[in-house]
C-alpha cells in the first residue's frame, strides 16, 4: 500500500503505544517511590533513573540500522515483553541495583517499541501528511503519560510504600503486555527496491552532518530530558513539599493532558506561526516553567505551570522527528531517528545523574533550573535553524513535490530536471 492510503495501521500503532507508554509512566514514578522506600537518597534515584537509559544509548545505532535493511513491525512485541518483563521484575527486586538493571531493561524495551513504531511511521506516510501522522503517533505517548501517573498515584501510598509501589509496577507490567493485542497488520509490505542494499550503508557521519539533523536531536533531547526528570523528581518535590503522591500522579497527568491538547492543534499553529517560530516559542517558555517548578508555590499555581508546559512540551518531539526523517537521506531514516532516539537516551542518562548531584548539593527544585538553562539553549537552536520548504506558507503539495520530503533531500532520489511524480493525497 502506497503511502498516505488507509491509516488504519496508524491508529492500532496510536493504541498499542498508549499501552506500552503507559506502563513505562505507571512505572518510571513507582521505581522512584519504591526506591525511596528502600532507603535510596536524591542521588541514587537519579542513578537509578539514568539506568533506564544506559542500555538503549548502546543500541539505538544497531537497532536502526537493522530496520534500514528489514522490517519494522518485529522489533514493537519485542519491545512490549522487555518493558513488561522491566516493570514486574522492578516490583520484584528487594535491591537498588536491581531496580537498577530491571530499570535498564525496561528502557531497552521503550527503545525498541519507539525505534520500530517511528520507522513505521516515515516509511508508511507521504512527505505531506508526516507532521500530522508523528503528531498523532505522539498522542498514544501522552495518552500513556497521562493515564499512567493517574494509575501509580491512585495504587501507591500509605504507610507500606515499598508494598504499594511494587504493586504498581506489578499492574504496570500487566498493562504493557496488553500492547501486544493491537500490533497486527500495522506494517505495509515495502517493495525490496525501496531497502538499502548490504553494501550501501550510509556512513553515521554523514547522517550527523545533514543539514537539521543535529538541530533536531538537540531539541528532543532537551524536551525529553524535561519530560524525564518531571516524572523522576516530582515525586521527591512532593515528598520535600508534604504533597500527596495521588496528587502528584494527577499533576503529572494534567502535565500530558496539556500535551495532547497541542497535538491535536499542532497542525493549525503551523499554519498559524511556522515552525521556526513555534519551536522557538515553546521552548523559550518551556524554560521559563521548569526553572518556575524550584519556586515553592501552591499547588494550584504548579498545576497551572504544569499544564502550560504540557502545551509547550508538545511541540518539540513530532517536529524533531519530521525534521531529522526530513534532513536524512532514504536509506538511513530509520538510523537517523535511532541517533534522535541515541541522543534522547544520553539526555536521560546524564541529565537525571546530573541532576541528582545538582539536588544533593542545591536541593531537589535546583533539577528544574538545570532544565531551564538546556530548554534556553534549545530555543536559541531553534530560532538557528533555517526554515525549510514547506515549514513557513509554502504548501506541502508543493514541498512533497519538488523532492524535499522525506527521502528526498540530500541523497539522489530525484536527478535534475526529472519530472516529479505526483503524490497520492
Amino acid at each position: 500500500m502506497a503511502p498516505g492510503g488507509n491509516r488504519g495501521w496508524l491508529l492500532r500503532l496510536v493504541i498499542a503505544f498508549g499501552f506500552a507508554q503507559g506502563a513505562v509512566s505507571m512505572a518510571r514514578p513507582a521505581v522512584s517511590y519504591r526506591a525511596l522506600a528502600l532507603g535510596a537518597d536524591e542521588r541514587a534515584v537519579g542513578v537509578i533513573a539514568g539506568a533506564y537509559a544506559l542500555l538503549p544509548l548502546f543500541a539505538a545505532v544497531p537497532l536502526g540500522r537493522r530496520t534500514d535493511r528489514g522490517r519494522c513491525a518485529p522489533l514493537l512485541p519485542a519491545g512490549v515483553v522487555l518493558i513488561a518483563g522491566g516493570c514486574a521484575l522492578s516490583g520484584l527486586a528487594d535491591s537498588l541495583w536491581a531496580m537498577g538493571l530491571w530499570s535498564g531493561v525496561m528502557g531497552l524495551g521503550h527503545l525498541c517499541f519507539v525505534i520500530g513504531a517511528q520507522s513505521l511511521v516515515a516509511r508508511q506516510s507521504a512527505p505531506h501528511e508526516q507532521d500530522r501522522n508523528f503528531g498523532h503517533f505522539t498522542i498514544g505517548a501522552s495518552l500513556g503519560q497521562l493515564i499512567g501517573p493517574i494509575a501509580a498515584g491512585a495504587l501507591i501510598g500509605g504507610s507500606d510504600m515499598a508494598g504499594t509501589s511494587a504493586l504498581a509496577l506489578l499492574v504496570a507490567g500487566a498493562g504493557a503486555a496488553v500492547a501486544c493485542t493491537s500490533l497486527w497488520r500495522v506494517e505495509h509490505p515495502a517493495p525490496v527496491a525501496s531497502r538499502a542494499a548490504p553494501g550501501e550503508r550510509v556512513p553515521v557521519g554523514r547522517i550527523l552532518r545533514a543539514r537539521g539533523v543535529p538541530a533536531g536531536i538537540l531539541i528532543s533531547l532537551a524536551v525529553l530530558s524535561a519530560t524525564d526528570i518531571l516524572t523522576a523528581y516530582l515525586p521527591v518535590v512532593g515528598e520535600h513539599r508534604g504533597i500527596a503522591p495521588s496528587v502528584i500522579g494527577l499533576l503529572l497527568s494534567l502535565r500530558a493532558a496539556a500535551t495532547i491538547a497541542c497535538r491535536l492543534v499542532l497542525t493549525p499553529l503551523l499554519r498559524l506561526l511556522g515552525r521556526t517560530v513555534l519551536l522557538t516559542v515553546t521552548c523559550l517558555l518551556a524554560a521559563v516553567l521548569c526553572a518556575g517548578i524550584a519556586v515553592p508555590v501552591p499547588v494550584w499555581a504548579l498545576a497551572l505551570m504544569l499544564a502550560v508546559l504540557g502545551f509547550c512540551l508538545g511541540v518539540g518531539q513530532p517536529l524533531s522527528m519530521t525534521t531529522v526523517v526530513r534532513a536524512a537521506p532514504a536509506d538511513a531514516r530509520s538510523t537517523a531517528l535511532a541517533l534522535r532516539l541515541t541522543g534522547n537516551r544520553l539526555g536521560q542518562v546524564a541529565a537525571p545523574v546530573v541532576a541528582g548531584l545538582v539536588a544533593g548539593a542545591a536541593g531537589v527544585a535546583a533539577p528544574f533550573v538545570m532544565l531551564g538553562a538546556l530548554l534556553f539553549l534549545s530555543a536559541g537552536v531553534a530560532l538557528r535553524t533555517p526554515s525549510r520548504p514547506g515549514d513557513e506558507g509554502e504548501p506541502a503539495e508543493e514541498a512533497a513535490a519538488s523532492g524535499r520530503g522525506a527521502g528526498g533531500e540530500g541523497n539522489g532520489s530525484r536527478r535534475p530536471g526529472e519530472a516529479s511524480v505526483p503524490k497520492s493525497p
